[in-house]
């Protein structure tokens, strides 16, 4: 086969476009054009340059290998890139399932985990899917976003948090966590967040909420997210005095510098008029007494600001100094990957543009690892106690086979009776 030939093979396994393979490459400014003529035989890479093509993606980071040995079962809906799903799988859970309707993002997902995710979800039948422990949702956030128009339940992009209530209606997972912008805590006057509550709790779950940030998990982001954490009544032993333990910040002081690349391409240095542009609109905002405009980071800053999927228009909420008179730049891709956690072996097979939406939509990864240890914690934890004996009883013709995953072995507030919770010697004898 010709290099040529090759090449183009090689793009076309990958279901990439010449742009996108060719940021992915990191050719530069003239990345398509130069790749356009390897593919047409014009000119020839060289050799490290054609070693450089056809190592790329040429393993899966997060492939997972088939069997019965995962600990538990997860479904990863309006997955993205799969920020939410990496620490639930590196703890030992198996993905049966995902959901995501953006096709670059399915195109990132599929080269970093094997697998296309559905479309669509509110064409999912819930009934079709597979039976699952824990259910992961990082659902829209526009609706409810400083950057949209706060229309919450009214948007209808916020109606796609029902499609998550059918789903763990029908599946009856033992537990979820959703994941969505911090705004939806104080919308609508608390109003949207209540009714979210209030129809998770009516189906049995219970339900805590708590607002961490990035940059206490070791990632230099000041990053404040709401984490819907749930755990179903019916199975697990608590009430309503029952309070998940939300992970504690890790104390870890963060550096912009760490996670900043050497000698970056100057295609990510703003032009002149860009930055005469940022200034203008900057001094412009001052004048009129308020903060908005450009903002200004260096290697020393302890962190930066959050970065959002608008971040490839101008890059203006994070700006890196340059320093020696030299305009400041953008992050690249990589950087942002960095930013939200996201590990090295991480594969970016998309345009600028798309990268920087992906990561700017996405969630940093340490704050969901935290989480998700302390949820399979409290899993066991629960479990324990509920195997400890809680002397729960139902009427023989009211118990579902408990054999099946998902199925309880208690129904619908048959139970309420027996709230003690076992002594330390149940305990013991339990593990």
């Amino acid at each position: 086969m010709e290099i040529w030939e090759a090449i183009i093979e090689k793009r076309t396994q990958l279901g990439l476009t010449r742009k996108d393979f060719a940021d992915a490459l990191g050719l530069g400014r003239s990345g398509e054009k130069l790749l356009k003529g390897w593919e047409s035989g014009e000119i020839t890479p060289s050799e490290w340059e054609y070693q450089q093509i056809m190592q790329f993606a040429d393993h899966t980071p997060y492939a997972e290998a088939s069997g019965d040995g995962e600990a538990f079962r997860f479904i990863d809906l309006f997955a993205g890139i799969g920020g939410i799903r990496i620490p639930f799988q590196e703890l030992g859970g198996r993905c049966v399932f995902s959901s995501e309707w953006d096709p670059f993002s399915q195109k990132t997902y599929r080269i970093n985990f094997g697998e296309k995710p559905a479309g669509d979800i509110t064409k999912i039948d819930e009934k079709e899917l597979p039976d699952f422990e824990i259910l992961l949702g990082g659902f829209p956030c526009q609706p409810f976003s400083q950057a949209g128009l706060k229309k919450g339940f009214s948007d209808t992009r916020g109606t796609l948090f029902f499609d998550i209530e059918r789903i763990i209606k029908e599946k009856r997972p033992r537990a979820f966590l959703l994941e969505n912008v911090k705004q939806l805590r104080g919308h609508d006057k608390g109003r949207t967040l209540k009714v979210i509550k209030e129809h998770l709790e009516l189906l049995h779950y219970h339900v805590d909420t708590d607002v961490l940030r990035a940059a206490d998990f070791g990632v230099p982001q000041n990053r404040e997210r709401i984490y819907i954490v749930g755990f179903d009544a019916d199975w697990y032993p608590v009430d309503k005095k029952y309070s998940f333990p939300y992970p504690k910040p890790t104390g870890v002081t963060t550096r912009l510098g760490d996670i900043l690349q050497k000698n970056v391409d100057e295609r990510y240095t703003i032009s002149d008029t860009l930055w005469e542009g940022h200034q203008r609109r900057k001094q412009e905002h001052q004048e009129k007494g308020n903060g908005f405009g450009y903002s200004l980071f260096d290697a020393g800053s302890e962190y930066a600001n959050t970065i959002s999927a608008r971040y490839y228009k101008d890059g203006s909420e994070i700006l890196i100094d340059q320093g020696g008179g030299k305009n400041p730049r953008k992050l690249t891709p990589r950087e942002c990957a960095r930013l939200q956690g996201f590990p090295e072996e991480f594969i970016i097979p998309v345009s600028d543009t798309q990268a920087y939406r992906q990561f700017g939509n996405s969630v940093a990864v340490p704050v969901i690892r935290a989480i998700a240890k302390r949820m399979l914690e409290e899993m066991d934890r629960l479990e324990k106690l509920r195997n400890a004996g809680q002397g729960r009883t139902c009427a023989s013709e009211d118990v579902p086979d408990s054999g099946q995953p998902g199925k309880k072995e208690c129904c619908a507030g048959a139970c309420a009776e027996d709230t003690r919770q076992p002594d330390e010697k149940e305990v013991r004898a339990a593990e």
